[in-house]
């Protein structure tokens, strides 16, 4: 259901140590990718410092915005679960400094596990 997840929107897990070589020129130099996300083409990747959205855009994903937020910097998140009939969950990030949250969709098994990973952020 890998496909179909994309399509619908839904976040899915990526492989950790890929997602860290790719970002190793940015990364600073006491920082580790611990769980990454795809959404199509865009990555929600969680360090040991900081949670960054990346964006591709464009036809061919040459461009890239990427979103660094410290987990410092959220002030609150908000998940809504999934129901009988909506297969996904929600997830809402507010920023200190910003009005609209960020928001993306999870697969509902993944939405404890990220829930755990900002806590386990946030609460250091």
């Amino acid at each position: 259901m890998g496909l179909l997840d994309g399509l619908l929107g839904n976040a899915s897990e990526v492989d950790v140590a890929s997602v860290n070589e790719e970002l190793m020129p940015i990364l600073a130099s006491n920082e580790n990718v611990v769980e990454a996300y795809k959404l199509i083409r865009d990555l929600l990747v969680f360090t040991n410092k900081r949670l960054l959205y990346i964006d591709k855009q464009g036809m061919t994903g040459k461009k890239v915005d990427y979103h660094s937020i410290p987990y410092r910097a959220i002030t609150q998140l908000k998940v809504e679960t999934a129901g009988h009939f909506d297969l996904d969950c929600d997830l809402k990030i507010w920023v200190s400094g910003q009005s609209e949250p960020i928001e993306t969709k999870l697969k509902s098994d993944l939405a404890q596990q990220v829930q755990k990973t900002l806590a386990d952020h946030m609460f250091a």
